[in-house]
């Protein structure tokens, strides 16, 4: 309220300024110099508002994924965590992205779901406990037009910060060998069948026991009666950390945002083709 009556009162004097002024060419000087030096002040009031509303509890900022859920979902937040000019990189050419031009950045909150990607079990474990992490990147990947475009994010001062936008190939990927295949895996039934181990894992929830997971097994015959709805068009992935090994797997992860459910698919790069080995619900 300070900051608003703070504002008010300089339009107030820039008014009484300007009805003082007898020169027409002085009146419009010094109106247009009074309204950007105003325009500065509410600029600063703002971002001075932001700064104070986007304040999060420490606790937000350990582990990543909460805080991309509190960045997604808090917009005066996320104009407060956003490196301003934001560095944007398309192959070579490099701009910068103001305040002003910057669009409201949703990621998967408007979805039911979000995905994942992991090289192993260890690492998928690591992501949703580990505070040691200071570097994370957001990946939004576009199937069909083979491209990625990547949200850099550092922990600075222990306040997670986007750092710039990088766009690139898909075939640049770390995970561009498993992204050309899932795409063809998420949309064709067949091609489906043709890529799953001669008996796939199961694990999932005992329907006789609400506490417990049942164990089985899937075979290609009868994958119809399993096979999960897959998003096809644009997918998301976080990398959590630096590291990113060649292990010859890939955990692919979809994961429910407000009913809780996830969903695991294995693949195994075998005889050079990925194939499913263990689906767990």
């Amino acid at each position: 309220m300070k900051h608003f009556l703070f504002v008010v009162c300089v339009a107030v004097l820039l008014l009484t300024a300007c009805q003082g002024q007898k020169s027409a060419g002085v009146e419009e000087e010094i109106t247009a110099d009074s309204i950007q030096k105003a325009d500065t002040t509410a600029s600063t009031l703002e971002e001075e508002v932001a700064s104070e509303q986007a304040a999060l509890p420490k606790a937000a900022d350990e582990l990543f994924d909460d805080f991309i859920f509190n960045f997604a979902a808090n917009r005066k937040l996320q104009y407060a965590r956003i490196k301003f000019p934001l560095k944007i990189q398309r192959g070579d050419e490099i701009s910068y992205a103001k305040n002003g031009q910057w669009q409201m950045e949703y990621f998967f909150m408007k979805q039911d779901s979000y995905t994942l990607l992991f090289d192993s079990e260890k690492d998928m474990e690591h992501a949703k406990e580990a505070t040691d992490i200071n570097h994370a990147v957001v990946e939004k990947i576009y199937l069909k037009a083979k491209t990625v475009k990547q949200y850099v994010f550092d922990r600075i001062n222990g306040l997670w910060m986007l750092q710039e936008v990088i766009h690139e190939p898909m075939s640049e990927s770390h995970n561009a060998s498993f992204l050309e295949f899932y795409e063809h895996f998420a949309s064709d039934p067949d091609f489906q069948q043709k890529h799953l181990m001669e008996s796939v894992k199961f694990v999932g929830p005992d329907p006789d026991d609400d506490f417990s997971q049942m164990e089985g097994v899937i075979t290609p015959d009868t994958w119809e009666a399993f096979a999960p709805e897959l998003p096809s068009g644009m997918i998301f992935n976080i990398v959590y950390g630096d590291s990113q090994k060649d292990t010859g797997r890939k955990i692919f992860v979809l994961r429910g945002i407000a009913n809780g459910l996830e969903l695991e698919l294995t693949f195994k790069h075998e005889g050079g083709k990925w194939k499913l080995e263990k689906m767990t619900t």
